[in-house]
């Protein structure tokens, strides 16, 4: 398998995980307003686990394969592209402490605290998850569409 392959491989193992993070998120968000607690813990830390094996993925493909550039030229959709990736990523650091603060709270049961921070985690988190996803959109299928025109 050639370098250019199994870096696009990666990106989209990346690309589907970042996805299915998302999904499980709104699945657990969804439960919790059930009343479902055991099944909101479940998908929850499902969520979580999918992240971290997301985040060992994503930063072993860029030691091994390095960066992918857009080879767009200066315009509105590269500014918009940027905007987005800048977004994505400083909001992806941001976001680890939150987490683990908002899991530690529901492992100690502090249900108000946990509350409390869980709701603007979430949205942040499944901002970066669909983010995550777009990007690679843009990155592997539409600029190298766009290109090819």
């Amino acid at each position: 398998m050639s370098l250019d392959l199994a870096k696009e491989h990666f990106a989209a193992f990346n690309a589907i995980l970042n996805g299915t993070s998302g999904v499980f998120l709104v699945v657990g968000y969804l439960l919790i307003l059930r009343r479902r607690y055991r099944a909101h813990a479940v998908f929850m830390i499902a969520a979580l686990c999918t992240s971290a094996v997301f985040l060992v993925s994503y930063v072993y493909s860029h030691y091994a394969f390095g960066e992918r550039s857009s080879g767009l030229a200066a315009g509105p959709l590269r500014t918009f592209y940027f905007a987005l990736l800048a977004s994505h990523v400083l909001l992806a650091v941001a976001m680890l402490p939150p987490i683990f603060l908002t899991v530690f709270r529901a492992y100690t049961r502090q249900w108000s605290r946990h509350k409390k921070i869980a709701q603007p985690t979430f949205w942040v988190w499944l901002y970066v998850s669909a983010t995550g996803v777009i990007v690679y959109v843009m990155l592997y299928h539409l600029f190298p569409a766009l290109a090819a025109r």
